[in-house]
């Protein structure tokens, strides 16, 4: 009855149309009354859940995604990606997946890559002969990457989702590997559709345009080495590469490329702070209700009937696969974690799992949620910045779909591909 209570009340909450945030912090406050808990520890543990030095790296991470956005640096990582392999046949759709690894590694936000990448690349690939859905299709299949490869801050959420016992180095080493193999899966599919479809080669760039073009792309590039080298050499921890990462951002936009204007930064500065304040009040929010749900002991009730259920891990994955895919489906990826990752983790760490190798399966499933109607928010950026209708961009995304569940299955049920790498540099 006590989950009825919680969940129940939060459940009508959205579909009256409440926020997410508040339907959460409402809900909790519902579900203290009911179990006779002082209201004014739900208040404690709102406080509480922002009040976390990990937590200072969701702003300087999104803070050094904007600017390198919106500095000029997504376009030169386009330029670098085409220098790569912009000249093979079905080349621009190659140097589209290629410039979201890049720029996935930098910004660590599929709606910035998206963003970025597709108003560089979308019209450009359709100016060469690609339909205009299938540019848009690989722009935001590819954005998914942005969300395992370091610096995620999704990542960092999860760590706080899973109680601080994560580290969040390990998480953003493990999401090399998947997203790697996100990258090769789709860039495998590109190549095929471009054979049989009979898409353009590319030019080959001259020597010494090529060579401007890589000198002003390592700015950039050296974003991923300074966050990643510092961490793992250890001269800075996760939480304090965020903040060298907006130094260096900042550094690299105003005084090198020098494309953005002074006047335009606290134009910048608000728009961040605004994305900020909804991720804040939901993370507080959050911790309140998970306070209450591990009170109601709902984690491990969830954990018994699972185990009611089925004792094999692999059945158990399967169900918890398809229960995030669905729930990504209708809800944002952020609250998602906040969520499900107090309720499911217990569940799967009493079959075995890593609690590292679940994060990953996390991320990926809620990554396709995000591309996926109706509340795709990754999927309509995409359409919206490709000027394609919903209905026309899924269609083209049908196979890409399918080599996201590919890969989906191949980090759920080989754990080496997100566990190898942290095991070895950490």
């Amino acid at each position: 009855m006590d989950a009825a209570i919680l969940l129940g009340s939060f459940i009508v909450l959205i579909l009256l149309r409440v926020p997410v945030a508040y339907s959460l912090g409402v809900s909790a406050l519902i579900g203290a009354w009911w179990i006779d808990i002082p209201l004014h520890a739900v208040m404690i543990q709102i406080a509480g859940g922002v009040n976390k030095f990990s937590l200072l790296a969701i702003p300087f991470f999104v803070l050094a995604g904007a600017i390198m956005a919106e500095g000029g640096m997504a376009r030169r990582l386009v330029a670098f990606a085409g220098v790569l392999i912009g000249f093979v046949r079905g080349g621009l759709s190659l140097v589209n997946i290629t410039a979201s690894t890049f720029f996935g590694a930098i910004s660590g936000s599929s709606l910035a890559d998206t963003a970025s990448v597709g108003s560089v690349l979308i019209p450009e690939m359709e100016k060469k002969g690609y339909p205009r859905e299938f540019a848009t299709a690989v722009t935001v299949s590819g954005s998914v990457q942005a969300l395992l490869t370091p610096p995620s801050h999704n990542s960092v959420i999860y760590s706080l989702a899973a109680g601080g016992t994560v580290s969040i180095a390990a998480l953003f080493v493990a999401g090399i590997g998947p997203g790697l193999l996100m990258s090769v899966t789709l860039a495998t599919l590109c190549l095929w559709f471009a054979k049989k479809r009979n898409y353009p080669k590319g030019e080959v760039i001259p020597l010494r345009q090529a060579l401007k073009i890589c000198v002003e792309a390592l700015w950039g590039l050296m974003t991923m080495f300074i966050i990643l080298g510092g961490i793992l050499s250890g001269v800075f921890t996760a939480t304090e590469s965020a903040a060298v990462a907006v130094v260096w951002a900042f550094f690299v936009t105003m005084f090198i490329y020098r494309d953005y204007k002074w006047r335009e930064l606290p134009k910048m500065l608000h728009r961040t702070v605004r994305t900020l304040s909804i991720v804040m009040i939901l993370i507080a929010f959050a911790a309140s209700f998970g306070y209450i749900m591990t009170l109601m002991q709902i984690p491990s009730k969830i954990t018994t009937a699972f185990l009611t259920f089925s004792d094999n891990r692999y059945v158990i994955l399967m169900c918890v696969n398809f229960m995030l895919l669905v729930l990504g489906t209708l809800m944002d990826m952020a609250p998602l974690i906040l969520i499900l990752t107090p309720i499911l983790l217990p569940v799967v760490t009493s079959f075995g799992v890593d609690p590292v190798h679940f994060g990953m399966i996390m991320l990926v499933n809620l990554g396709i949620g995000l591309i996926t109607p109706p509340v795709g928010a990754v999927l309509f950026v995409g359409a919206a910045i490709g000027k394609v209708t919903i209905e026309n961009t899924v269609k083209a995304l049908l196979p890409f779909y399918i080599a996201l569940f590919a890969v989906l299955m191949a980090v759920t049920y080989i754990p080496a591909i997100s566990l190898w790498l942290p095991s070895v540099v950490l």
